[in-house]
């Protein structure tokens, strides 16, 4: 699994470095700046929660894992734009795996 994950941050920024926007999705969203990509991560996000609520009532059971991965691109160009990797994400995981979810959000204060 962290291979693809891998393979598609390394995509995202030779698609940033070297694309020109006429042939790179990735390349155009970066180009048009930070409110551009938040739109499209708050557009990915609810279609991820309209998708998990078709996937719960049986109405849909294949677009749940389409909508998470569109979140999980978007947010990943997100983190490129703004000098960030998976890696830090990642990071901040295993942090959070040395304690349990109620510890640690309590420690957040």
């Amino acid at each position: 699994m962290n291979d693809i994950i891998a393979q598609l941050e390394a995509t995202i920024q030779a698609r940033i470095n070297t694309a020109d926007e006429n042939s790179s999705y990735v390349s155009q969203l970066h180009n048009k700046g930070l409110n551009k990509i938040l739109e499209k991560v708050g557009e990915e996000c609810t279609e991820l929660l309209l998708a998990a609520k078709d996937y719960e009532n049986g109405s849909d059971r294949e677009s749940l894992p389409k909508e998470a991965a569109d979140v999980l691109f978007h947010m990943m160009v997100l983190l490129n734009h703004l000098g960030l990797s998976i890696n830090d994400v990642t990071q901040v995981l295993a942090s959070r795996t040395q304690q349990s979810g109620l510890e640690e959000k309590a420690s957040r204060g």
